[in-house]
């Protein structure tokens, strides 16, 4: 092997923080409408109940990254509460709200209350805050800039409103929620700092377009009036509907302890209304000349954010967990909890009139599942709740089993497990399967592939969220136990098998082979391909196909559009798409994207990289496209090789949507070898403790396997010269997989320079000294039914994952060869 420079470069990068970006996201799910205070080093925040009671939960943080509940302050009201205030004004709490047509105040002593029933301040309005001038006088502003006097004690009102605030005027070209130049102007919050009022208002409207909400400012001497508008407005916006975060607006501007300055607003999870707004935070800084704006410094320290409290319940407790809340009631009185059980009395006769008791889902993909038992003349069930028009979910009675999709009831059949039946619902990216069973290991499937996706605002109002419920109906106590919430997607601990793609020069078709153990793999269709390249490719075929799983659980993969053999196999009339002289031997123009939560269903894109700008009209090649997850950017990223024309080929990224389809930002170059007249190709980047390592060819003498190093993996990377292959002679694709369960990992490439060309392997735990594990069939790695593959890639799967493929393709999963070890 060539020689190997030392472990110290490695663990030189390795120990670098990794630059950060934002927004985040401090609390995940529907946490709308944030409203923040400071005590000191102690932070408390609450958001909008709307009609869940009881309501206004308060949070408690020491940096406000992490957040943990310490009780709720109302039981009940009437109405739909929303956007409240919380402020401590001398020595009471106070979270001023508007419900039912009017606004409301309550108070306490102790932020942990008890806190004063509701008290009626008589003014409309909605979205108040509150703010004490200089001089000790309390006002109380709501939305449309008008503001009223309070009494000294904060519990009632004083005269009537004024206008004292128009709103900065939105560009007429924007799309918002209103109709130009409505503003919708909302959510008042103001400071004083050195001898202004800083005004924080929401405009835009808090829904509808992805661009519609943003966080505006202005600044005045007076609360009474002459406000001046911010040159920064918007201060907080979603532009493009590209834009990770939709609708970003309602923010509180609040300093910490050290005299940073922050944002900390709402916003819609693209393509994830059903989420509801979840709270972000965002750092914040301030000019010379007195104006604040979201900060240009992206690096700004901050406290790691941790995991939220357990969303499963045991119901061992007497008293119902934090999570929970009831449908326009609080039934807290009436549900008995404690020794492993919850009993939630019957009312009404279906979800739309029944009692429910709901928790807030975090995740684009989730599984929520709950044994029960029901009443004689009960009804009981687990639904995704949205409100009494949208529903999505299953329920029981003593003989039969009733599937609710949309508000509607979709399919009834008969109940095969009585009174006690265990339920699961999956919510995959607002897709939703339904399973029920006498156990953990006999589940039947109820419905699949329901869509959530409309269950929202935007199409039922209310700004509610879609929420999992327990429901009980009839006569009589549901009674439910073993509650249990997580993000299905699955990790290490949950595989057990390895799928790899690949093609075949033969038929230029996406190819897959399954293995159990990470040593012997099976081609699927018997070595046919699972997916003709003619039929997804524009040159119809592709080449080197790469799978990723994402961070929300799919695959994506991606390929080559590229058929090499075309003019061969009598799909092109000349040897390339274009003239060989001009753009080079392989030329294309383009890729094949494909997106799948279960690898049998696939979404496909067709990407022209020509097309997108005329940067890359004269494009050479997009060859070997590969993708990753950009923690830093929360982001999706490609990298593959590109060229213009017929100049060297370079390793580019690019980063694309969470749909894959569509390239969001023009390729950028990822890495440059160290003679830039030297071609690298084929990036594979894996990520190995805190660090990411390039694995990639160089065409430096013959080509070969060499590794990079980064803290991210946009780069800059750090040029490693040594070799890393053991091939005498010249390999391409490199592809790093680890063996699941263990501290292993192999970097595969595939040996395109002998005849029959094979894969070759190599492994290490440490990416400093590497093990030959030989060519297929040569060694420990072993095919059983083909030859000859070409430019492969390997992803996890579960058992599940693993089964469902093998038995599509008629294999016998459990007769796939073991490694003995």
């Amino acid at each position: 092997m060539r020689k190997l420079y030392s472990f110290f470069v490695l663990l030189l990068y390795l120990s670098t923080a990794v630059a950060q970006q934002w927004p985040k996201c401090i609390l995940a799910g529907d946490y709308p409408d944030p409203s923040v205070m400071r005590e000191g080093n102690d932070f408390y925040m609450t958001h909008s109940p709307f009609v869940y009671q009881p309501g206004f939960l308060i949070w408690h943080s020491n940096d406000l990254m992490n957040w943990r509940p310490v009780g709720r302050a109302l039981e009940q009201w009437d109405g739909s509460a929303m956007a409240p205030d919380l402020l401590k004004y001398k020595d009471k709490y106070y979270i001023y709200f508007p419900s039912n047509g009017t606004n409301y105040v309550t108070w306490a002593k102790d932020i942990r209350g008890p806190w004063s029933d509701p008290i009626d301040l008589k003014v409309n309005g909605i979205d108040p805050g509150h703010v004490a001038d200089q001089h000790g006088n309390r006002y109380l502003f709501i939305n449309k800039g008008e503001m009223i006097r309070l009494a000294p004690d904060g519990l009632s009102t004083i005269g009537k409103k004024t206008t004292v605030y128009d709103g900065w005027e939105i560009p007429k070209q924007w799309v918002t929620e209103g109709k130009w130049p409505e503003n919708y102007l909302e959510s008042p919050k103001i400071i004083y700092r050195d001898g202004y009022y800083y005004l924080t208002c929401a405009e835009g409207g808090t829904a509808g377009p992805a661009t519609s909400h943003m966080v505006v400012s202005a600044r005045s001497r007076s609360l009474e009036g002459g406000w001046e508008n911010t040159p920064y407005n918007p201060i907080i916006h979603t532009y493009s509907s590209q834009d990770h975060w939709w609708s970003k607006g309602h923010g509180t501007l609040i300093d910490d302890a050290e005299g940073r300055w922050w944002m900390i607003y709402h916003a819609y999870g693209k393509d994830y209304h059903t989420l509801g707004r979840q709270t972000l935070i965002e750092p914040i800084e301030w000019t010379s000349d007195g104006w604040f704006r979201a900060s240009e410094d992206k690096s700004v320290n901050f406290s790691e954010i941790s995991e939220l409290p357990d969303l499963s319940d045991n119901f061992r407790e007497d008293t119902l967990g934090w999570q929970w809340s009831f449908w326009k009631e609080n039934a807290r009185k009436l549900v008995k909890v404690g020794n492993g059980q919850v009993k939630i009395p019957g009312k009404g006769t279906t979800p739309t009139d029944g009692r429910l008791m709901l928790m807030t889902a975090q995740h684009k993909n989730y599984e929520i599942g709950v044994t029960m038992k029901v009443s004689r003349k009960g009804k009981a069930g687990l639904l995704l709740y949205y409100s009494e028009t949208g529903y999505t979910g299953v329920a029981f009675d003593g003989s039969k089993f009733y599937v609710y999709d949309a508000g509607k009831l979709i399919r009834t059949g008969k109940n095969p497990w009585g009174s006690n039946v265990k339920i699961k619902i999956h919510n995959c990216a607002n897709k939703v399967t339904i399973y029920a069973g006498s156990d953990e290991k006999d589940w039947t499937m109820l419905a699949e592939n329901l869509d959530v996706t409309d269950l929202n605002h935007n199409k039922l109002k209310n700004f509610f969220a879609l929420r999992p419920a327990l429901f009980s109906a009839g006569k009589g106590d549901a009674v439910f136990s073993d509650f249990n919430y997580h993000d299905a997607v699955p990790h290490e601990k949950d595989m057990a098998a390895y799928l790899m793609v690949y093609h075949l020069d033969e038929d230029h078709g996406l190819h897959m082979a399954i293995s159990r153990d990470g040593y012997s793999f099976t081609a699927l269709n018997d070595n046919n391909p699972v997916i003709a390249g003619d039929t997804i490719a524009d040159q119809l075929g592709i080449r080197d196909p790469h799978i990723y799983r994402g961070p929300d659980g799919a695959f994506y993969m991606s390929m080559t559009d590229l058929h090499v053999f075309a003019q061969r196999d009598g799909k092109r009339n000349t040897e390339w798409e274009r003239d060989g002289k001009v753009y080079g031997w392989g030329n294309n123009r383009g890729l094949v994207l494909m997106k799948s939560f279960d690898l049998l269903n696939w979404k496909r894109t067709n990407i022209r990289f020509d097309k997108m700008s005329a940067a890359w009209q004269e494009i050479g090649c997009a060859w070997a496209p590969e993708t990753i997850f950009d923690e830093t950017t929360g982001r999706l990223m490609i990298y593959l090789t590109m060229r213009h024309k017929n100049e060297p080929n370079k390793l580019y990224y690019c980063y694309v949507n969470d749909e894959y389809d569509t390239i969001e930002t023009m390729p950028q170059q990822l890495f440059q070898y160290a003679d830039e007249r030297k071609s690298a190709i084929d990036g594979d980047i894996t990520k190995f403790g805190n660090r990411y390592i390039l694995s990639y060819v160089a065409h430096d003498v013959n080509g070969g396997i060499k590794l990079a190093y980064a803290d991210r993996p946009s780069g800059p990377w750090h040029f490693d010269p040594r070799w890393v292959d053991f091939e005498p002679r010249a390999c391409e694709a490199p592809h790093v997989f680890k063996r699941i369960g263990e501290d292993k990992w192999v970097l595969m490439y595939d040996v395109y320079s002998i005849t029959p060309h094979n894969f070759g392997f190599i492994e290490t735990s440490d990416f400093d000294s590497f093990t030959n594990l030989g060519r297929f069939n040569e060694g420990v790695m072993r095919t059983t039914n083909f030859t000859s593959p070409k430019h492969g890639a390997v992803v996890h799967i579960t058992e599940q994952e693993a089964r469902s493929l093998c038995k599509k393709w008629r294999i016998d999963y459990d007769t796939l060869p073991l490694h003995s070890k």
